[in-house]
């Protein structure tokens, strides 16, 4: 749910669903706005069909050509859809740049483009987003790296697959075209792997039901280093975590979504850069 700009605004997700062998049902939302791969046969979608390919661009530091008012360059790499980067103009040369922290494996990249000042009525046949992403390792010398100034589609949430990966630190995309209004990127996202070894497995992971009202629980866990955000999974038997919910940034949850009279299990673990740890041992909430 967006609600910025009309109460109904809202980004629909599809997953994967379906029954177990005993007749529960799941969907496969875990990973779900991370990088997937196809099934190219029958597929077990309880295990989802991850690429493996880590968040590398949270809360990184990104500089930008202009900024319109208080619409800062920071909320390009908060992964809040919520908030959002915005450009004076949407003028062709407005760019955005963004710093990994250091040279990285990057494999994949998406573009959130924001609607800012965008006015239309009627049929328009310039409906499209045209840009330029350039790599660079050293913020020096730069090579293009992606290159959709032809482009003649409406994508809003561009998803873009490198061929081959590539060892970069810095990023900076070019705007030649949008539909409307100023060039504005809700998030732009960057994904891979880092050098490195995995996060720890999580400690300290609790979930406290409210005895005011059940349908609620506080959930908190230690922080982990190397941690940039956290898988919380659960269901409503032993085994079948089917239900995900990540959480970037912090260490608490106010989880606000169980069934009275059901008993839950509950799991965590924390996601990296360079990968996954060790989800934890199931935590059975009464």
């Amino acid at each position: 749910m967006l609600s910025l700009k009309y109460k109904f605004e809202r980004r629909v997700g599809i997953y994967p669903a379906g029954f177990d062998e005993d007749g529960t049902m799941f969907a496969t939302t875990g990973y779900g706005d991370y990088p997937c791969l196809t099934p190219t046969k029958a597929t077990d979608h309880r295990s989802g069909t991850f690429a493996g390919w880590m968040l590398l661009s949270y809360q990184k530091p990104v500089t930008v050509s202009s900024t319109d008012d208080d619409l800062a360059a920071k909320n390009a790499s908060d992964e809040n859809m919520r908030t959002y980067w915005a450009a004076q103009t949407g003028n062709p040369g407005e760019w955005l740049q963004m710093d990994l922290g250091g040279v990285k494996e990057v494999r994949a990249l998406q573009i959130n483009y924001y609607e800012h000042k965008a006015f239309q009525h009627n049929k328009a046949m310039d409906i499209y987003h045209q840009y330029r992403i350039y790599q660079s390792a050293d913020g020096q010398k730069w090579t293009l790296l992606v290159d959709k100034s032809d482009n003649d589609r409406d994508v809003p949430h561009d998803y873009v697959e490198l061929k081959k990966p590539v060892n970069t630190r810095f990023l900076k995309i070019e705007n030649i075209h949008m539909p409307a209004g100023s060039f504005a990127i809700s998030d732009f996202r960057v994904f891979g792997l880092a050098k490195g070894e995995k996060p720890a497995p999580v400690s300290n992971f609790k979930v406290s039901r409210s005895a005011a009202d059940p349908r609620n629980a506080m959930i908190s866990w230690s922080p982990v280093k190397g941690a940039y955000g956290y898988n919380i999974w659960y269901g409503a038997s032993p085994g079948k975590l089917y239900n995900c919910i990540t959480v970037n940034g912090e260490t608490t949850y106010n989880f606000r979504g169980l069934d009275k009279g059901t008993t839950y299990y509950f799991s965590i673990e924390a996601l990296g850069e360079s990968g996954i740890s060790e989800r934890g041992k199931e935590v059975e909430v009464r």
